[in-house]
């Protein structure tokens, strides 16, 4: 028997270990790629782009030809002269920012109050929790509350229930627990 044959369980071994590693690997990929939150980014993303230069083409096309600048056609065409080159052209720079402003405002008029408001809407009730503390009514450090003694300042504070409601005092009982 030759040494390659000797080796060759080895390296089947490797082999299927490499193979398992990688089907791991592209099966956490898949499992990544498949998630609902993934592809509802892919689609909002192309949805976006597409929007975008829907936008892009209102704003040059029919927005800016209707405002005039400076003995030029419009807006879009706007160019300030530079001594040494041929200019800005500050006219596509204001596209630009109409543009943005234009798509800032539909997202945020069409998507995002509407989703805010749908969310509120059905967003269960949040319960305030009961207060775990007080403050002393002597050194004003917080306290627990059912403490009936500061443990900052050593004063005896009133009881209270587990809404921090001052409990009544019993008759006939004075503070030191005797009958008078």
């Amino acid at each position: 028997m030759s040494s390659t044959d000797q080796d060759r369980p080895a390296f089947r071994q490797e082999l299927g270990r490499v193979g398992h590693y990688a089907k791991d690997t592209l099966g956490g990929f898949k499992a990544f790629i498949l998630r609902g939150n993934v592809v509802d980014l892919a689609v909002g993303i192309v949805i976006g782009a597409a929007f975008t230069s829907v936008v892009n083409s209102f704003v040059s096309d029919v927005i800016t030809p209707l405002i005039p600048a400076g003995g030029k056609n419009n807006l879009g065409k706007l160019v300030i002269p530079m001594p040494y080159g041929s200019g800005l052209a500050v006219g596509a720079f204001i596209n630009a920012i109409i543009s943005f402003l234009l798509v800032a405002a539909i997202l945020y008029f069409f998507v995002v109050r509407p989703v805010t408001t749908l969310l509120a809407r059905y967003k269960p009730k949040e319960v305030e929790a009961a207060p775990q503390t007080r403050d002393c009514p002597y050194c004003l450090q917080s306290i627990p509350l059912q403490a009936t003694r500061c443990a900052y300042c050593t004063s005896p504070v009133p009881p209270v229930d587990q809404h921090g409601n001052p409990v009544p005092a019993q008759s006939g009982r004075t503070a030191s627990g005797n009958n008078s």
